[in-house]
């Protein structure tokens, strides 16, 4: 089951596109998470043509387009942080995987500590959620996180 997109937005406009990251946050349930999903294969690829660099990289320049696309595709539906946007999830996702070791289980620990932190909202996540506006507001919030889960990653990877 998916939601529809608002009136007037097709998925092959850029801005419901690159906002639902090619439609994964149009799932009913859970979109986030499985925008977070969608993330993976990217990265990967990106991890093999270029390693960290290239995904801090593209991590960046998906954050400052999700800004972008956050904002139109919100003022489009007329609300603050659809649950559909998950250009979010993505940019943060790829920000968490640069602390991770590049196996299955350190991805899947990886992908696990940014939802924990996503869904939990922990200080100064929180207020991030509840005070910044537009699209820098909803792509802010979960790069808060990443950064939550990147600290218990290295920090694990420390021990």
């Amino acid at each position: 089951m998916f939601k529809p997109l608002p009136a007037g937005l097709r998925l092959t406009d850029p801005v419901a596109f690159l906002a639902t990251w090619f439609g994964s946050g149009l799932a009913a349930r859970a979109p986030g998470t499985w925008g977070s999903l969608a993330a993976l294969p990217f990265a990967y690829g990106l991890m093999l043509a270029g390693g960290t660099w290239l995904l801090l990289l593209a991590a960046i320049f998906v954050f400052v387009l999700g800004i972008w696309a956050a904002d139109k595709y919100a003022a489009l539906l007329g609300t603050s942080d659809p649950s559909e946007v998950v250009i979010d999830e993505v940019a943060a996702m790829w920000l968490t995987l640069i602390a991770a070791p590049m196996t299955p289980l350190g991805w899947l620990i990886a992908f696990g500590l940014f939802r924990l932190f996503d869904i939990a909202k922990p200080w100064p996540v929180s207020l991030a959620d509840r005070t910044l506006k537009g699209g820098f507001g909803i792509m802010a919030d979960d790069i808060l996180a990443a950064i939550y889960a990147m600290i218990v990653l290295v920090l694990t990877r420390a021990i």
